[in-house]
C-alpha cells in the first residue's frame, strides 16, 4: 500500500484506530477522520510518531457539508484517494422496543449508522474514478445478516449498509472500484462496554453463545478491513464478511 491514500472514519478510537494503525505498517498515508477532533489528532500524531504519514480531520460524517468539505481536503492535501474504511457509528437505545423509540432516537441511528455511508461514498467515489480504481470497506454488523431483536434501529441501519454495498458493488465494478461489509460480532471497544452497561448484558450473552467463547480485539476486526482493500482480496466485491468468531454459524 505504499504511497496509496487511505480514509478511516470513526479512526479517533477502537476498531477505527487500530485501522489507521494497521494501515500505515502496510505503508499507506492515512487520512484520520473522527468527529472528535481532538481523538483524530491524537491518533494522527502517534502515526507520524511511528515514521508514518498521517493527517487529522474533524468531521460529522452524518452532514453532507462535513463530507463534502472532507473529501475537498484530502484530496487537496494528499492528492487522492484509494481507500476507505466507512467505520463511523453509534449503537443506538438498547432494549427499546420498536413501538416506543422516538423519531428523533431513530433518525440518529439511520443518520449516523447508514446515511452516513451512503455521503461517504458519494464523496468518495469520485476521487476513486478519478483514480481509475479503489476499495472501500463498510463497517456493517453481523446483526446486519440477522436480527437485532433488542436495537431494531441499529439492526435496520446495518442491514442497510450490506445492501448498500452491495449496489454500489454492483455498479462500480466495471470502474475498477471494488465495495465490501464487513459485519463484525462482539469486539472489545468501548461500544461494547456500553452494551453491557445496557438491561440483561447482552455483550457478555452474545459472547457466551460464540463458538470461540470470546470477543475479538479491534486489530483482530481492523485486519480483515485491510486486507479487504489490499490486491489480496482483488477478486472480492459485493462481500458481507461475518468477523464474529463464528457466532453467525449457530
Amino acid at each position: 500500500m505504499k504511497d496509496k491514500i487511505a480514509l478511516i472514519t470513526g479512526a479517533g478510537i477502537g476498531i477505527g484506530e487500530q485501522a489507521a494503525i494497521e494501515f500505515c505498517a502496510r505503508g499507506a498515508t492515512i487520512a484520520v477522520c473522527d468527529i472528535d477532533g481532538v481523538a483524530a489528532e491524537r491518533v494522527a500524531r502517534q502515526i507520524v510518531r511511528s515514521g508514518g504519514r498521517a493527517h487529522a480531520y474533524r468531521a460529522d460524517v452524518s452532514s453532507e457539508s462535513d463530507v463534502s468539505a472532507m473529501m475537498q481536503a484530502i484530496v487537496e492535501h494528499l492528492g487522492g484517494l484509494d481507500f476507505a474504511f466507512n467505520n463511523a457509528g453509534v449503537i443506538g437505545p438498547i432494549g427499546t422496543p420498536l413501538h416506543e423509540l422516538t423519531e428523533e432516537q431513530w433518525r440518529r441511528v439511520i443518520d449516523v449508522d447508514l446515511t452516513s455511508v451512503w455521503l461517504c461514498m458519494k464523496h468518495q467515489i469520485p476521487a476513486m474514478l478519478a483514480r481509475g480504481s479503489g476499495s472501500i470497506v463498510n463497517n456493517s454488523s453481523i446483526v446486519g445478516l440477522r436480527a437485532a431483536t433488542f436495537n431494531p434501529a441499529y439492526g435496520a441501519a446495518k442491514h442497510g449498509v450490506v445492501g448498500l454495498t452491495r449496489a454500489a458493488a454492483s455498479f462500480y465494478a466495471k470502474n475498477g472500484i471494488r465495495v465490501n461489509a464487513i459485519c463484525p460480532g462482539i469486539v472489545d471497544t468501548p461500544m461494547s462496554a456500553s452494551i453491557d452497561a445496557s438491561p440483561g448484558k447482552l455483550s457478555t450473552a452474545r459472547v457466551d453463545r460464540t463458538p470461540m467463547l470470546r470477543s475479538a480485539q479491534a486489530v483482530e476486526v481492523a485486519r480483515v478491513a485491510v486486507w479487504l482493500c489490499s490486491d489480496d482480496a482483488s477478486y472480492i466485491t459485493g462481500a458481507a464478511l461475518p468477523v464474529d468468531g463464528g457466532n453467525s454459524v449457530v
